[in-house]
């Protein structure tokens, strides 16, 4: 259990190093926190920054997620080693929601992340990448669709955790738990979009300045 803990721990660390804020640094301290939603996601990014900021963004958020699930596992930790009665497949759920719980509350950046999206597709393109290009491209439809990019995030965290739960149960409990967390806690840091997009405040894709 101390592989495990200190494992997640690193993960959270590394999830906390957020990309907007990174490449906002090397643009010259710039931090989008504070600029369009002041969330510090792609999609503000992409809003406030523009196109080649927001890519170098996901790549980071995305990347991290891919990073953890990949190598934090087979770490082995100086003093501490494997543990060969730690389950694996607990081990990657809980590195990677350690990658994701870091994004959406850094602890580098005063707990103000992003709404984890990115770090999740991260994740799940290694836990289970035969979902992966299905899932971008339902994500991709939904916001050709609506426009909200929220809403597509939201509604394909959901669609992963039920496709989990109807194709990896009961095999793969622990997979399955950790999708519906994950789809629980991008449900939760969307709830302002929720509430705009009933108000019908939410802004669309349209509205982004390509040109920048």
């Amino acid at each position: 259990m101390i592989e495990l803990g200190l494992k997640f721990t690193i993960a959270y660390l590394l999830g906390s190093v957020l990309g907007s804020l990174v490449v906002g640094q090397v643009r010259g301290g710039v931090d989008i926190r504070k600029l369009g939603s002041e969330n510090a996601g792609g999609t503000n990014a992409l809003r406030t920054q523009g196109k080649a900021f927001a890519f170098w963004v996901m790549l980071i958020d995305v990347g991290k997620g891919i990073i953890c699930v990949l190598l934090l596992p087979g770490f082995e930790i100086p003093a501490i080693g494997l543990d060969p009665h730690l389950s694996h497949e607990l081990l990657l759920v809980a590195v990677g929601f350690g990658a994701i719980l870091g994004h959406v509350y850094p602890i580098w950046h005063d707990f103000r992340g992003g709404k984890g999206g990115a770090t999740a597709a991260g994740v799940i393109c290694v836990l289970e990448p035969v979902i992966a290009l299905p899932a971008v491209a339902i994500w991709l439809s939904i916001i050709l669709l609506t426009r909200y990019v929220g809403l597509s995030t939201m509604s394909v965290s959901i669609g992963v955790s039920v496709y989990i739960g109807l194709t990896r149960l009961p095999a793969q409990i622990e997979l399955f738990i950790f999708s519906l967390i994950v789809a629980v806690l991008i449900v939760y840091t969307h709830r302002e979009n929720i509430k705009r997009m009933f108000q019908g405040t939410e802004t669309r894709l349209e509205m982004v300045r390509f040109g920048k």
